[in-house]
């Protein structure tokens, strides 16, 4: 079953600006900031009390950050649930009748496992399922 949400995701043209906009607001740095390379994006987390912001900005035209801000806008990209069987969890909600856009997790951004339910399946949020990668 889905635990706590995780992150949110939210989709910014220029990290660098975004995380000046963030440092004010949370009156934070953010804690990490790393690259993902098969997604092509740029990431910076920041804490605010128990939970996690992540700022995702594209490092390619053809990244799917880059083709939903363009169709967006910058904004809420991503809910994410901590989960303790990510292919367990994938194999229960494809038979809940979700769209699964990737069947086998993918290394994600901060020591994660990840995959993707289609925003279609789930009220127009794209839906991410992180499990923690165990070392």
């Amino acid at each position: 079953m889905l635990g706590k949400i995780e992150h949110l995701g939210i989709a910014v043209k220029d990290l660098k600006k975004a995380n000046q906009t963030y440092e004010k607001l949370l009156g934070r740095k953010p804690y990490k900031s790393e690259a993902v390379e098969s997604e092509h994006v740029m990431t910076s987390f920041f804490k605010s009390g128990k939970n996690k912001i992540e700022l995702l900005a594209a490092t390619h035209e053809d990244s799917a950050i880059a083709k939903y801000i363009e169709k967006r806008g910058e904004g809420i990209h991503h809910v994410a649930f901590n989960v303790k069987d990510i292919k367990a969890e994938l194999k229960r909600l494809e038979k809940e009748g979700f769209k699964i856009l990737n069947h086998e997790p993918k290394k994600g951004a901060d020591n994660k496992w990840v995959a993707f339910i289609h925003p279609k399946s789930a009220n127009g949020v794209l839906v991410e399922l992180c499990q923690e990668i165990e070392e």
